[in-house]
């Protein structure tokens, strides 16, 4: 027996052939569910490929706006927008009108989109008019004319049934109609308005609540200069006080070809202001958060080109030892700490690993080298600026303290703080609160300062050059950095660690001499000249043996007086013993500028010889010039 035919289901038969273009969407997996032909239309897809699309796809760059209509129509259950511009399937913008309801089918909630071609419907407009004078002919055009004569009384029928709001002016600015959908959104009658200025009842003010002079009033203008006024973005006054925001159009009336009036058709447009002004808002945030993040990755990749010791610091001596144990008792706290010590000791290591070792380490360690800022700009470095707070301040700025916000400030060389600007640094740390320059919000943080200096601060309070105060804010828990002198223990250590670094890449070891040579020099510079040596001695290093080249005067005590002259011979060399090494001396520096032979970081710079004077000497030892460098 043949199975009974099954009815089609007329419900997906309207929606497929619908005239208006219409798509199903799941906003919250970003998804196309399925769209009607006139839409596969619209958009120039077939519907397999639509539903394909990610609804966010189809709004390349407008994520926010996207967004903000999506949650307007879910929460109020309907919603339109014309701030949406999908893109064609040839990559076109199409310029739409967005009609959207929520739709609940189980425990979805679900988004039918009506799409409504603003071309097309302004083409459909200008069709219907003119069809409308072709078949009334001359009498339809004497009709219209009557309508803008005495357009009271023979238009009321289409005037209460209009849903933007339409009143009329005469030549003196005073009310002569107003339909009922300007009374509803101004909540005026119309027997309380004609007759009356209207410019003085409801547009007499700015939405900042400026006086707006009648012979400023686009309104007027149009029966006075005889144009069409149309506005975007302006607010009408309700009777109750409160403002209106408006987009309307004053259009001339004209009798016998005088101006006699004008009509002014309006439409509230406080939800679509409201949806911008939170679109804006999101964009705004947006703008901040990626600014902050920009400046994060620019401190952080500032601090990745500093030369840190990744393995922690290093050394077994009892200095170490006691710096280590300080370290550990202070980082689990908030406690300010002011780290004292020669230039070259590694302040910033400690700073570092007191910051890595504390709560705060998901945080960034941002670190600011007062020495390097310039005194006008210390303000604006510290706390930030906004927009035209002073000459060249064309965008909003993050400054220091906001952005450490919830890690850790590191103030190195801290003495060099302008005095007037001292008690604005007092200020943060004790109250956790600053203002931007040219702004009068306060904003909170939480920072934890960890300050360095070379300079002795007690005495710098003494001469009046650091305020007492600030100083005993941020000497809670005092670190003195040991000077590489008062543990030399350390120096072997330290200049294989150097060794080791990725950046020379190299496979040379210290020898016991080279040991005990570097042990016995004082280090005025310290780690800093310590390492710059090391760097140095791979430079110039011969038959895979450093060279460690020390300034005048450096080496043993012990090895002064007649008798340590007498022993001390001088180390002669063949010819050529000396024509490898300058052959050596200079492929080494070759390696070090990659290769590079003249100008500014080349190896003629490095050996202080004249490019001339290298050329001839390369092509007497048989050194190749690399390419490009002939």
């Amino acid at each position: 027996m043949d199975q009974p035919q099954r009815e089609p289901d007329l419900r997906l038969i309207a929606f497929d052939y619908a005239i208006e273009p219409t798509l199903l969407l799941d906003p919250h997996s970003d998804r196309i569910i399925d769209g009607n032909l006139a839409a596969c239309a619209l958009l120039g897809y077939d519907r397999m490929t639509l539903r394909e699309i990610k609804i966010s796809a189809l709004h390349a760059g407008q994520l926010p706006a996207l967004i903000v209509f999506t949650q307007a129509v879910l929460a109020k259950g309907s919603y339109f927008t014309r701030t949406l511009t999908p893109r064609h399937a040839t990559g076109q913008p199409l310029q739409l009108e967005y009609a959207g309801a929520a739709l609940e089918v189980g425990e979805r909630m679900l988004v039918t989109l009506t799409m409504s071609d603003l071309e097309e419907r302004r083409r459909r407009h200008v069709d219907a008019d003119a069809e409308d004078y072709m078949h009334g002919g001359i009498a339809a055009w004497q009709r219209v004319e009557r309508v803008f004569q005495d357009i009271e009384r023979e238009n009321q029928l289409i005037l209460r049934a209009a849903g933007e709001g339409i009143y009329g002016v005469n030549a003196e600015g005073k009310a002569t109609f107003v339909n009922p959908a300007a009374e509803r959104m101004l909540g005026w009658t119309a027997d309380e308005l004609v007759g009356r200025e209207i410019h003085a009842i409801m547009h007499h003010s700015h939405a900042d609540g400026s006086h707006y002079p009648d012979h400023d009033c686009p309104i007027y203008a149009a029966f006075r200069d005889g144009a069409v006024h149309k506005i975007d973005n302006e607010v009408f006054w309700r009777k109750d006080g409160s403002p209106v925001w408006v987009e309307y159009t004053s259009t001339p009336i004209r009798d016998r070809h005088m101006v006699v009036g004008a009509v002014i058709v309006f439409r509230d447009v406080s939800q679509r202001r409201e949806a911008d002004e939170k679109l804006h808002a999101a964009l705004a945030e947006v703008d901040r958060l990626r600014e902050r993040l920009e400046l994060e990755n620019a401190y952080l990749q500032e601090e990745i080109r500093i030369e840190t010791n990744p393995r922690g610091i290093i050394g077994q001596s009892a200095a170490i030892q006691q710096t280590l144990r300080q370290v550990k008792l202070v980082a689990p706290t908030a406690a300010a700490v002011l780290i004292s010590g020669e230039s070259g000791t590694g302040k910033e290591l400690i700073a570092r690993a007191i910051h890595e070792a504390s709560g705060r380490a998901h945080r960034p360690l941002i670190r600011v080298n007062c020495a390097a800022i310039p005194r006008e700009l210390f303000e604006s470095e510290f706390f930030g600026h906004v927009r035209g707070a002073f000459t060249g301040a064309v965008r909003d700025r993050i400054g220091r303290f906001e952005l450490a916000d919830g890690g850790t400030l590191f103030l190195d060389e801290v003495g060099e703080i302008p005095l007037e600007l001292q008690g604005k640094l007092l200020r943060v740390l004790q109250e956790g609160n600053f203002e931007r320059v040219g702004e009068e919000r306060t904003r909170e943080v939480d920072v934890r300062v960890i300050a360095a200096t070379n300079r002795n601060l007690k005495q710098e309070v003494q001469r009046g050059r650091f305020r007492e105060d600030l100083y005993f804010r941020l000497n809670v828990f005092p670190v003195e950095s040991v000077p590489l002198r008062d543990r030399r223990e350390d120096i072997p250590l330290l200049a294989q660690h150097f060794l080791l670094s990725e950046k020379l890449n190299s496979d040379l070891r210290l020898s016991e001499g080279d040991a005990r040579k570097l042990s016995r020099y004082d280090w005025p510079g310290n780690v800093r000249e310590l390492q710059n040596v090391i760097e140095r001695a791979v430079i110039l290093a011969q038959n895979g043996r450093l060279r460690i080249d020390l300034p005048d005067g450096a080496g043993p005590q012990a090895a002064t007086g007649p008798r340590a002259k007498t022993e001390a011979r001088p180390a002669v060399m063949t010819a050529g013993e000396l024509r490898d090494h300058e052959r050596s001396n200079i492929l080494a520096a070759l390696g070090a500028t990659s290769g590079k032979v003249f100008g500014p970081g080349g190896a003629a710079e490095l050996l202080d010889m004249k490019p001339t004077t290298l050329s001839s000497r390369m092509k007497v030892l048989g050194i190749e010039a690399p390419r490009g460098q002939r």
